[in-house]
């Protein structure tokens, strides 16, 4: 939690004491009981003598009336002044006194353009204090909005950390150096200003620099890069300096920015440059080079687009290491589970080292968000335990979405739908290589899945040869095919196979130079990290038309000889088709074993 909590003062103070003014003036107004008389009743008293004074001010007559008989209580009355010029005379002659007052009008003068002023403020100081609300308003809109955890409140060690072994290990030498850096420093040794943690989301960038913090017992300052933009100009500089003042005063601390490339990306790039976010750069590359690295402050930072970020943030002197906070191989995934698993209560069958291995290419956050849906379903279910059903039945709500048992198919689409999935799993378990059949479903899931065939890979793997993306192909036109083969045309559910299936075969001729027709070139013009698995839209790469249309064709080929290739295979495993759709629309699931064992028959 913040350390410093100031006590703001709100110009509605200012009106609450004005209107606590009105309200005592008019409480003693009150109390002065005076009595309001019409100004013909005001004559009337004075020419029957009843009248002992009279006040004259600028818009009323007040005064006291004579005490009645028996009585010495003088009533007060006052009534509105009338421009009568006899008035005098008939107080002079019913020996009246009368005094006169002159009023100044300062005041109201004061009053009549300082309230109208009051309130034009205001409104003014009210909007300004909700564009900028949670963060001191308007007037502070130069300062940083660094959330600052004290030594004591940051509570993330390298223990709620797993799954990264290799960055804990880069970063201990971090902790090393905010603790005792005379041992650093007496060789000469520097350390470096900036560190880059580098990584796709939901892996635990930001975890993990809280977790250094938290080791070395030393302030965290966080801020995410969006937040130095504001829409006034010069903010995000400001806010730049404002930040590293602070840490300079709290040093040894950590300055960790979340996602840099906000305001980290390279200048000068696309058709529209943005100024104020290039200022701000500008001054962070200022304040990065005009710190000492001995004081203490370390700056941290992470992005999952390092390729996008200005080369001057990068070159030696500024974020000059490179941390990678990859997706985490098998024993790092059992290692995240079991971490995420101490806040539920796990059943005896509960085994994590199954989960682990049906998860490969999940981050940290999936298999959080695994344990997570697997708690929620145990209550559902009423159970007192999470055990290994409901963990596998969130690693497929994760991986296919939400089962959909109140959409009704009917018994066409049904039947597409189950010879569709069977093709696809007998393909998978026919061709060498291809990963193991875990489960076949009819049952719609997600957004538009009508069925869906989840195949398990029995290892991590990082490369890949020809073989395996072809058979991978082969796989994916497996349920077109057989729809074919049985119905004697395709349908549309074939359709997100076809993408897959046309992107791998694009991939093996334009970027791993599979084609013997085009050579061992690689045509992709856009270059991506390792790590990052999205799809970019497709731009034309600097080679000529009759490249492309090479490329075209030999795309095309690929697909060509995979669809004869399985087209084939299931002919000759028709009977097999036949059963396994079978018995799937009989229980509308069922395992690759399942499957297996029609095949052995």
């Amino acid at each position: 939690m913040p350390v410093n909590k100031k006590i703001s003062f709100s110009i509605w103070y200012i009106f609450l004491a004005i209107w606590a003014v009105i309200l005592v003036h008019d409480f003693i107004h009150a109390l002065q009981k005076l009595e309001e008389l019409p100004y013909s009743e005001f004559r009337t008293l004075v020419a029957a003598g009843s009248v002992a004074e009279v006040t004259v001010t600028h818009q009323a007559l007040t005064g006291k009336l004579k005490p009645e008989e028996g009585s010495r209580e003088q009533k007060l009355f006052t009534t509105i002044r009338v421009e009568d010029p006899d008035l005098v005379k008939e107080l002079n002659a019913h020996h009246v006194k009368f005094t006169g007052v002159v009023e100044t009008t300062f005041v109201r003068d004061l009053m009549s353009w300082l309230l109208p002023t009051l309130v034009f403020v205001g409104i003014w100081f009210f909007i300004f204090r909700r564009l900028g609300q949670g963060q001191g308003g308007f007037m502070t809109v130069g300062q940083s909005k660094a959330k600052i955890y004290a030594e004591k409140d940051t509570k993330v060690t390298f223990a709620d950390v797993a799954g990264v072994d290799e960055a804990k290990d880069e970063l201990r030498e971090v902790i090393e150096f905010l603790q005792t850096p005379e041992k650093f420093t007496r060789l000469g040794g520097k350390i470096p200003k900036g560190i880059l943690l580098v990584g796709p989301p939901g892996t635990g960038k930001t975890l993990l620099a809280r977790a250094v913090a938290g080791e070395a017992g030393v302030t965290f300052f966080s801020i995410s890069g969006s937040e130095f933009v504001e829409m006034f100009v010069g903010v995000g500089a400001a806010r730049v300096r404002d930040l590293f003042e602070q840490a300079k005063v709290k040093a040894p601390c950590i300055i960790f920015i979340d996602e840099l490339d906000a305001i980290g990306k390279a200048r000068g790039m696309g058709p529209l440059a943005h100024e104020e976010r290039e200022q701000t750069l500008n001054q962070l590359l200022v304040e990065m080079d005009g710190f000492d690295p001995r004081i203490g402050v370390i700056l941290m930072a992470a992005t999952n687009r390092p390729e996008i970020l200005d080369p001057a943030l990068l070159r030696a002197g500024r974020f000059d290491r490179q941390v990678l906070v990859d997706r985490p191989d098998k024993i790092g995934r059992l290692a995240i589970l079991r971490v995420h698993a101490k806040q539920v209560v796990l059943g005896p069958d509960a085994d994590l080292d199954v989960i682990a291995g049906m998860t490969p290419g999940f981050s940290g956050a999936d298999l959080a968000n695994i344990i997570n849906e697997a708690t929620l379903l145990t209550v559902r279910r009423n159970k007192e335990q999470v055990g290994l059903p409901e963990l596998q039945e969130a690693v497929e709500r994760v991986v296919a979405g939400l089962e959909k048992k109140n959409r009704v198919l009917n018994k066409m689409e049904k039947e597409r739908v189950a010879y569709h999935e069977v093709g696809h799993a007998l393909v998978a378990l026919s061709l060498p290589g291809a990963d193991p059949i875990q489960k076949i479903s009819i049952i719609p899931r997600g957004i538009a899945a009508l069925g869906y065939t989840l195949q398990l890979p029995t290892e991590d793997r990082f490369l890949m040869a020809k073989t395996e993306l072809e058979n991978k192909i082969a796989v994916l036109l497996g349920g077109r095919i057989a729809e074919e083969l049985i119905f004697g045309e395709a349908s549309t559910g074939a359709q997100n196979d076809l993408v897959n299936a046309t992107d791998i075969a694009k991939s093996m001729v334009k970027s791993y130079g599979m084609s013997e027709k085009l050579g061992t070139v690689t045509l992709d013009r856009e270059r991506q990290p390792l790590f990052m698995q999205i799809q970019m839209p497709q731009e034309k790469g600097d080679y000529s038309e009759e490249t492309a249309r090479e490329i075209d064709c030999e795309v095309r080929r690929i697909i060509d000889e995979q669809y004869e290739r399985v087209k084939v295979l299931l002919a000759a495993q028709k009977p097999s088709l036949l059963e396994g759709a079978k018995q799937l629309l009989e229980h509308e699931v069922i395992s690759g074993a399942d499957l297996k064992a029609i095949m052995g028959k």
